[in-house]
């Protein structure tokens, strides 16, 4: 792992989670906007997206997977082909038909319905895929907050009408909310066109960061609520949430609203029969009439989360992953590698962290003590298990917490402590 650290701040880093990928080795730049994913940003990567599919597979959301390229005969079908622009890179095979690079999936996914639906009795179907997109940003940068090829979840919904297709709608508003929370992260929805969360079917979901892009203006009761577990639409609808673009500033005095910095991590909206009537994807309703189905489509920035939750968990040390994204529970660093007894004492506790399933990295990189402990503290895992010749002379281990920088001495006699301690 320590081969890929930087030890300088990277010139072209304009923000801190593009800085911190590029120094703790997650990412590197192969072309504008275009990046390597090394070990460690692979592991993150892989946390994320378990714990998205796990919520969308518990809300008995299916998961497929659709290629990158797609050809253009589907698009020229929605009329998007040319409406939509230079952002989508197009090219032709050597049969001369014309392809493109995915930037989206709303017309492949379309043609999948098309070909195995007929009948209002096989819905409501929810799709869903984590897959790379690439689109031709006219000016990348800050990392992969903004880049050109990226992970993302899309999901696509189909119902038989409005009424199902809100139901289901609703849903996954419930669904985003709780992979936020699971996420460690405190996610904010807003309607995409004004300050109530209620109204038409389109919101995005804006996570809490200091640093964030956007200035979000917010009621604290409408975090309070979603804190607290509660998920549901309804519930919340009511509340006020808004970007400063979208922000209508008398309201603030009048609601009390919080104002922090936010970073927009997802999106969904519901678009009825736009793509269906035009790809002819026709089911029979309850009479036997065929009517095109009702479509919603729903998006996650995956790598772009990764940005994200540094950006809202970072200190002037380095990283601090939230526990339930961080790709090792534990780094352990010896400072003594030449020391006999401490290396033995190191071996007994690999042993007890694989007995107790404990995810753990080894620092054994030949680098000073304090290149180690500054290594520790960058790549932010939430533990640190410190060894030493010092401590051992004491019958002791040193355990850091990453984000309080709280440490506690470990007697070695009673090792069952220390697995309480980091689980």
């Amino acid at each position: 792992m320590h081969h890929f650290l930087l030890k300088e701040k990277p010139k072209e880093a304009e923000i801190i989670s593009h800085q911190l990928m590029l120094r703790a080795g997650l990412i590197c730049q192969l072309a504008s906007g275009i990046y390597n994913w090394l070990p460690l940003g692979v592991k993150i990567l892989n946390q994320i997206s378990g714990i998205i599919r796990s919520q969308l597979d518990q809300a008995g959301f299916e998961e497929i997977l659709m290629p990158l390229t797609q050809p253009a005969k589907l698009w020229l079908e929605s009329g998007r082909y040319d409406a939509y622009g230079p952002e989508m890179l197009r090219f032709n095979d050597r049969k001369e038909n014309a392809f493109l690079f995915g930037p989206t999936n709303e017309e492949v996914v379309t043609d999948i319905f098309r070909r195995y639906f007929k009948s209002h009795k096989s819905l409501p179907l929810n799709l869903y895929q984590i897959q790379w997109k690439f689109r031709e940003d006219i000016r990348p940068r800050f990392g992969v907050m903004r880049g050109r090829e990226f992970l993302m979840k899309d999901a696509y919904s189909f119902d038989l009408n409005q009424d199902s297709a809100r139901a289901t709608y609703q849903k996954y508003f419930a669904t985003y909310l709780k992979i936020f929370q699971a996420l460690g992260l405190e996610a904010i929805p807003m309607q995409a066109d004004n300050g109530a969360i209620g109204g038409e079917l389109s919101h995005e979901f804006q996570i809490l960061a200091d640093t964030g892009e956007s200035e979000v203006f917010y009621e604290e009761a409408l975090l309070e609520k979603i804190k607290a577990g509660i998920f549901t639409y309804d519930q919340l609808k009511n509340y006020y949430a808004a970007t400063s673009e979208k922000h209508q500033p008398e309201l603030s005095k009048k609601l009390k609203l919080k104002s922090k910095r936010g970073i927009e991590v997802g999106h969904i909206f519901n678009f009825g029969t736009k793509y269906s009537q035009a790809m002819k994807a026709l089911i029979a309703d309850d009479k036997g009439v065929m009517i095109p189905v009702n479509m919603g489509s729903y998006g996650i920035g995956v790598s772009r989360l990764v940005a994200a939750i540094i950006e809202a968990s970072h200190d002037d040390k380095g990283i601090i992953w939230p526990k339930m994204v961080s790709p090792y529970q534990v780094i352990m660093v010896n400072l003594t590698p030449k020391n006999q007894a401490v290396n033995q004492l190191a071996k007994t506790l690999i042993e007890l962290l694989k007995q107790a399933k404990i995810t753990f990295f080894h620092d054994q990189a030949p680098i000073s003590i304090g290149q180690k402990l500054a290594s520790a503290d960058l790549l932010g895992f939430p533990k640190q298990i410190i060894l030493g010749a010092k401590d051992l002379e004491q019958g002791v281990i040193t355990v850091k917490d990453r984000k309080t920088a709280d440490k506690q001495k470990i007697k070695i006699a009673n090792l069952t402590n220390l697995v309480d301690l980091i689980k």
